[in-house]
């Protein structure tokens, strides 16, 4: 063996895994690299960075990242046999980037939607308390809400002048002995809520009751008791309502993407955390017809059965609706999938060594897996593991549309380190190398965080290889990403950065979620760029008289939560006259 290739194989076993590291154990074809003689007459093509394929330069150097760049020498294509993207790995470097694979099949669906509920009365079931008459209540036999009753107990007893002329009316009625006038006045005390028992005792007794005992309608408890004795009520007031809890409501929210799948009927399971371990199973009851314009999720209406009544209204519920996809789809884990602003992708097993970046058009999207519509057919096999490194070296010769060299890319990959995050806005402040397509030097800058991303698994102190796009207004976007390391993060170091003082203009108030939007001057204590980012307000500032175009004087700081502002001076137009000159 050459020294020259003693000397590849120890910058190869120095760089790692990175996507330099393929290139001299890839081909475009089924053949193995070239060990013959011939190949130490070669001349590389170009070298590239161990760490960044998309790094090269026509001369070795240094990667921006200080690695040795990697030679990289033209291959026998002869045996390509599964067209353009096509690339076959050496067996031990396969083992070594440790690839895994796993069929496509054919299954059905199964969703679980995850939501949270308050537990409500049964309102089918829920009846509320009226007088209809004008009076005073002189007893009241129920003495707070939630006070069990049964049907047919005394509620209140009511003193009303209304109801003594309505008994004194069937009274001369049944003197005058003319039927008509009796049926009317018995109807006319039904209609003020008298009982049967009470009109059949006044006509044989024939004495007129000054105060009139109701008794309650149904069995339940009490709820929103509005009385005590001594009040005087009209009709129009609700004296207390009284539901059952044999069965109870759960009023839940789904997004919108969950809508198609939730029908009346669905079988639903509930936990709550004041009981752990038991379970409850109930039924979609009811899904409402409009959506929240604000939040864009949509209210369904669970009914669960409460015999031994664990379950009370205004609790807290974690709720799993059970969703059944109609017929069999494609199926994929979902880690398979290289989810990027402009396409999908998934790298194909072919056999032997070989892969190839194919792109699919993706469906429904569950816990673990992804629905495939496009691209893939069943028994097919697919990498998911270190397929963003496959891909890489794929898509150079790869099929897909690809941009001209004189055209600027819509998007670009680079490498960097996650510095702060915000989750309210998804956003992340990321120290990154250089982005040479777009003439861009390394820097430290905010990034915004696309909704196909999962902003969960991005924690401070990251190492990422991440994909980016840039929108009209000049903002910049994650569109993917691939974790090269997680932190380790020892105690002596959380530690927090000092306050810093900068200067700035607000742009946007938000003050609902306490956010400031501030186009702000370098803040030199932490190495920062001026730039525009969102600030979270302290508690103890007024933000209601923050408006935008306001020049601030600010201390803000830096936390494991992000950035906070923890004073406010608002600049006046002799200050910042001043400051201008």
């Amino acid at each position: 063996m050459s020294s020259t290739v003693k000397l590849i194989i120890a910058v190869l076993a120095g760089a790692g895994l990175g996507a330099g590291l393929l290139n001299l154990y890839i081909s475009s074809g089924t053949g193995a690299p070239n060990q013959s003689s011939d190949s130490e007459d070669k001349k590389p093509l170009y070298w590239v960075a161990p760490m960044d394929s998309n790094y090269r330069r026509d001369k070795p150097g240094k990667s921006p990242m200080g690695m040795d760049l990697v030679p990289v020498y033209e291959e026998d294509k002869s045996a390509d046999d599964h067209g353009p993207g096509a690339i076959t790995i050496a067996p031990h470097i396969v083992n070594n980037l440790g690839v895994r694979t796993s069929k496509v099949d054919s299954t059905r669906i199964q969703s679980e939607i995850n939501t949270v509920g308050y537990v409500n009365y049964d309102e089918n079931k829920l009846i509320h308390i009226h007088p209809r008459v004008s009076g005073w209540v002189e007893k009241l036999y129920v003495k707070s809400s939630g006070d069990p009753v049964v049907k047919g107990q005394p509620l209140y007893t009511l003193y009303s002048p209304q109801l003594v002329n309505a008994q004194e009316e069937l009274l001369i009625a049944m003197k005058s002995n003319n039927r008509s006038l009796i049926n009317a006045a018995k109807e006319r005390l039904k209609a003020l809520q008298l009982s049967i028992v009470d009109i059949e005792k006044l006509e044989k007794t024939r004495n007129v009751q000054q105060s009139i005992t109701f008794h309650a309608p149904q069995a339940g408890v009490v709820d929103g008791l509005k009385i005590r004795e001594g009040f005087f009520v009209k009709p129009g007031n609700t004296l207390m309502s009284i539901g059952e809890l044999d069965s109870v409501w759960v009023e839940a929210e789904i997004f919108e993407r969950d809508v198609s799948i939730v029908e009346e009927g669905l079988p639903v399971s509930m936990t709550l955390d004041y009981l752990p371990g038991r379970e409850w199973t109930g039924i979609v009851d009811y899904v409402y017809p409009t959506l929240n314009s604000k939040t864009r999720t949509l209210r369904v209406r669970l009914k669960f059965a409460n015999s031994d009544l664990a379950l009370k209204p205004n609790m807290f519920a974690q709720v799993v609706i059970h969703a059944n996809h109609p017929g069999e789809a494609l199926l994929i884990p979902k880690e398979a999938v290289i989810r990027t602003g402009s396409q999908d992708r998934v790298v194909l097993a072919l056999g032997e060594g070989q892969f190839k970046s194919v792109a699919v058009q993706i469906g429904r999207v569950t816990e673990g897996y992804i629905e495939i519509l496009e691209g893939l057919i069943e028994g097919d096999e697919i990498v998911t593991s270190a397929q963003f490194l496959i891909d890489s070296e794929s898509s150079k010769s790869s099929d897909f549309k690809r941009m001209s060299h004189d055209e600027k890319p819509s998007s670009v990959w680079t490498q960097g380190n996650i510095n702060e995050f915000n989750v309210v806005e998804r956003l992340v402040n990321i120290t990154h190398g250089p982005l040479e397509a777009w003439d861009m030097p390394g820097m430290t800058m905010n990034f915004e965080v696309s909704d196909q991303v999962e902003f969960e698994q991005l924690k401070a102190g990251q190492n990422l290889h991440f994909e980016v796009t840039r929108s009209e207004s000049g903002m910049f976007s994650i569109i993917g990403i691939h974790i090269m390391s997680d932190p380790v993060i020892e105690e002596t170091q959380q530690v927090k950065s000092e306050p810093a003082w900068v200067q700035g203009e607000i742009i946007q108030v938000d003050a609902k979620q306490r956010m400031l939007k501030i186009t702000h001057g370098p803040i030199e204590e932490w190495e920062m760029p001026g730039m525009t980012m969102h600030f979270s307000v302290a508690d103890d500032i007024e933000i209601s008289s923050l408006h935008e175009g306001q020049s601030l004087h600010f201390q803000v700081n830096k936390t494991e939560d992000g950035f906070y502002i923890s004073i406010i001076h608002v600049m006046s137009s002799d200050e910042i006259a001043s400051d201008g000159k």
